[in-house]
């Protein structure tokens, strides 16, 4: 199970209103609790259970094409009026940050030109912060979240004009 399979099973957890979920796989247990009396944040628990040396070599194989799914941000254009313009979409669920540390400059402002592999952003998630990098060229059109937002997956972040 992959981290973006857990966190659109933790969003339709939070939705469908149920308390706790266990999920048990081969290799991974996981539980999930929302809003349990007066409590209104989400725990999860992910444990990794020990695989046999033998089972090992073949996990790894399997394993392999979901690892090589791209982790950066994906890039659509916007159906709206902003069709010449690319979106630059949220990875991951977290906390958005445009500065690597709050004494720190903003990673990009509306206007700066960008080139594939620049970083963005940075989103927390799980008390880890991952750099967010460009998958395209050109210049910020638009900032479309505020610092220190929460973010869901497959949110606009930022507008780009290719051009």
């Amino acid at each position: 199970m992959d981290l973006k399979e857990i966190q659109n099973l933790i969003k339709f957890v939070a939705k469908s209103g149920a308390s706790e979920v266990k999920l048990e796989m081969d290799d991974v247990k996981i539980t999930i609790r929302t809003g349990t009396e007066g409590h209104t944040a989400e725990t999860t628990y992910i444990q990794q259970v020990p695989v046999a040396p033998a089972v090992a070599p073949q996990q790894v194989q399997q394993v392999a094409p979901e690892a090589a799914a791209p982790a950066a941000p994906t890039t659509e254009t916007s159906p709206s009026e902003n069709d010449k313009y690319i979106t630059i979409k949220s990875p991951i669920i977290g906390t958005f940050y445009r500065k690597p540390s709050p004494d720190k400059a903003p990673f990009v402002e509306v206007g700066s030109t960008i080139k594939q592999g620049d970083v963005l952003c940075v989103i927390e998630a799980m008390k880890l912060f991952n750099e967010i990098e460009s998958e395209v060229s050109g210049k910020i059109v638009k900032v479309l979240v505020d610092d220190s937002s929460p973010v869901e997956f497959d949110q606009p972040l930022f507008l780009v004009d290719p051009s």
